[in-house]
């Protein structure tokens, strides 16, 4: 049996690992985050007025690629993903948030959390993990399910043609700012666009499936977010308060709880390849940045991926 370690376990990392334990691989991922999640983080925060629920990451997904769209019919048949008309006629969310779909996934397959997995070793044919704590077991493959700018260093020790991919794939960063407030804000639409400093706003609570006070996510514009990239989460928080409550004419509304969030890496230009992979040292790379910057990409890339392994694989056989 073929071992491959995948590091980064979102939703690439996650379908590249179903494709191959399909196969038979025996298949581990290493994932810095505490829980299942990536770039479809969901957080849950306790106020007055009951939990409140966010999605701080990708708002919604589309569903276009008939791969994907075989994945998500059994996300719904299984009560985990329902249309969100309000976002698009394609758009999806997870159910009861937007992480349930990827906790799915990861509950399919041996996932390590807490795991930051700092860079490879090679060791003969086979691959050992570097970082604190990590295994001295040794793997078959290796795959880096992550952002272009966390895998090019890791890359460029093993391969540099693949390295200078992902360098000159940049991603764009997104402050988002998370608030529940005890009544709703006087605002009759659930999203607002492009407005001022915010990309998008929406009213979470109001997502089906969700329950609890009255909560809204605000992501800031790209250039707005890298413009203030190095300032605190407890700076931005009021930045990004004061540009909804303009936005909504809530000035009169505090929020019952608030926090911000710094993604540093959130939206990749996308450079086309669908995947990495250098079969003489069996190492590769997938997710959003080698197609497009939707969780619909980052699942092909994985797929893609992982079915190009199994077929170099066969051939060597």
């Amino acid at each position: 049996m073929r071992s491959v370690a995948i590091i980064g376990a979102g939703i690439a990392g996650l379908s590249c690992a179903d494709v191959l334990a399909k196969d038979g691989w025996r298949v581990t991922l290493f994932d810095k985050g505490r829980k299942a999640g990536g770039r479809m983080s969901s957080r849950r925060v306790e106020t007055p007025h009951g939990e409140a629920s966010f999605d701080f990451g990708a708002q919604y997904f589309t569903v276009r690629h008939d791969g994907f769209a075989a994945e998500v019919a059994r996300w719904a048949d299984a009560g985990l993903a329902v249309r969100w008309p309000h976002a698009g006629s394609d758009a999806w969310i997870g159910v009861p948030a937007m992480n349930a779909v990827v906790r799915e996934m990861a509950a399919r397959h041996e996932v390590r959390f807490s795991h930051h997995v700092s860079g490879l070793a090679r060791e003969g044919m086979s691959w050992r993990l570097l970082g604190e704590g990590m295994p001295t077991e040794q793997f078959d493959a290796a795959v880096l399910a992550l952002p272009a700018e966390q895998a090019a260093p890791i890359l460029t020790l093993h391969d540099f043609d693949l390295a200078r991919t992902a360098l000159f794939a940049r991603s764009q960063p997104c402050w988002t700012g998370m608030f529940a407030f005890d009544s709703p804000l006087p605002h009759g639409e659930d999203i607002l666009r492009n407005h001022g400093i915010l990309a998008w706003a929406s009213r979470d609570s109001a997502k089906p499936g969700r329950r609890g006070p009255e909560s809204w996510v605000v992501q800031a514009t790209p250039q707005w977010s890298t413009a203030h990239l190095e300032r605190s989460p407890e700076e931005i928080a009021p930045l990004l308060l004061a540009a909804l409550q303009e936005a909504t004419g809530a000035h009169a509304h505090m929020p019952l709880a608030h926090s911000a969030h710094r993604w540093r890496y959130a939206l990749s230009a996308g450079t086309g390849l669908g995947c990495l992979w250098n079969e003489q040292q069996r190492i590769g790379a997938c997710g959003d940045w080698l197609l497009g910057p939707r969780v619909e990409c980052a699942w092909i890339s994985g797929r893609m991926l992982g079915e190009r392994i199994l077929g170099a694989a066969r051939e060597a056989a």
